[in-house]
């Protein structure tokens, strides 16, 4: 299994209310992918520093699962009608997972 990590820091016009309706559509999106095994996108809660807003976790079972999540319609459609004009920055990293690690 491959852990997909993105965090992301908005341009300074971004509202809360703007990042609402991401989150409602990054958590529709994610309904609508199968290849997706878990999914979790928030503002960052900021309990440590960090210069990122936000962040979005998603587990898939492999390569091709990573693949069929990120290239998906839906997936384009949220960044092509919301998050791309909040992006100031992004950056992503996988990791493998094994069961145990999950619990």
């Amino acid at each position: 299994m491959i852990l997909h990590l993105a965090s992301f820091r908005w341009v300074d016009s971004v509202t809360d209310d703007d990042v609402a309706r991401l989150t409602a559509a990054l958590t529709t999106m994610a309904s609508q992918i199968p290849e997706l095994r878990s999914y979790v996108a928030g503002p960052n809660l900021r309990l440590r520093p960090s210069g990122m807003d936000y962040a979005v976790a998603a587990i898939v079972d492999d390569e091709a699962g990573l693949h069929a999540y990120l290239d998906h319609p839906a997936h384009a459609r949220v960044y092509a009608e919301l998050m791309g004009a909040m992006l100031a920055e992004r950056a992503a990293a996988q990791l493998p997972l094994t069961q145990g690690e999950l619990a």
